[in-house]
């Protein structure tokens, strides 16, 4: 793809982009989020309605009466795009959904004046592009994933997040977008979990779940070479337990209603 192809694309990304920031990613949109949001302001006195869950036990020990900490929202949030540029996802229709949700989410968070970095990963760490504000950092993100080149063709989403785990020292919203074509992930996912505030986002593309009844085909493992031969009603795609926390979206869904939808449910749980 060459600069001014990439440069078009972007653009067109950028102007999507806005409905989204409209709909969702704006006034109160920190709701969205759990666990972030606020932070540690000042101690007082507890009084009565205050919540029990707040109330400082070693600072009332010491002065033998009940202070509760009081909390003020944060004034920005640290949000990580964490990306899977693995071999299977080396299809056009996946490419683009990957791209207008990578720059939806990434322009989103800029308008509220929020950081934003990225992790591009496949069997190995690809690239970190660092929390940054500012248009520009969208634009870098973007600019990244329509220009980089994998080393490898695998999937590893437990190194992804494990790295996600050591860089980020403070509370973030981490955004996993994959299709999950992966094993043994889930301890990593629930590590993440429980320091940040993990949104996985998979990507399907329905075309390639089922193969008509009767044919045979000859199938090559876009991340292993491995050859399959297959016939009859396959279906391609592993029946999977996956959380109900997770959003799936087809390269036929229109994203946008989607990820409006997700975080209006979310906000209401």
């Amino acid at each position: 793809m060459t600069k001014e192809e990439i440069l078009k694309k972007i653009k067109k990304i950028e102007i999507s982009s806005n409905i989204l920031a409209n709909e969702v990613f704006s006034g109160s949109y920190r709701s969205f989020f759990k666990g972030n949001g606020v932070e540690f302001s000042n101690i007082r006195r507890y009084t009565i309605g205050d919540d029990v869950k707040k109330i400082d036990w070693k600072v009332s020990a010491r002065q033998k009466k009940t202070y509760i900490k009081e909390f003020d929202e944060e004034r920005e949030l640290n949000i990580y795009l964490v990306i899977d540029i693995s071999n299977s996802n080396n299809f056009v229709a996946k490419q683009d959904l990957i791209a207008q949700l990578t720059g939806s989410i990434a322009f989103g968070a800029i308008k509220n004046d929020d950081k934003v970095g990225a992790v591009f990963f496949s069997e190995h760490i690809e690239e970190l592009v660092p929390l940054k504000k500012g248009k520009k950092q969208a634009l870098v993100i973007l600019d990244k994933y329509f220009s980089i080149t994998p080393k490898g063709k695998g999937t590893n989403i437990s190194k992804a997040l494990d790295f996600i785990n050591k860089i980020a020292k403070n509370k973030a919203v981490v955004f996993l977008i994959s299709d999950f074509i992966d094993e043994n992930y889930e301890e990593a996912m629930n590590i993440t979990k429980l320091r940040h505030d993990l949104i996985p986002i998979k990507i399907q593309d329905k075309r390639f779940s089922t193969l008509p009844k009767g044919a045979i085909f000859t199938l090559i493992d876009a991340e292993t070479n491995e050859e399959v031969t297959v016939m009859k009603n396959y279906n391609l795609v592993e029946t999977e337990n996956i959380s109900k926390n997770f959003l799936t979206i087809n390269t036929d869904d229109n994203y946008i209603t989607k990820l409006i939808t997700f975080f209006k449910n979310r906000r209401k749980k």
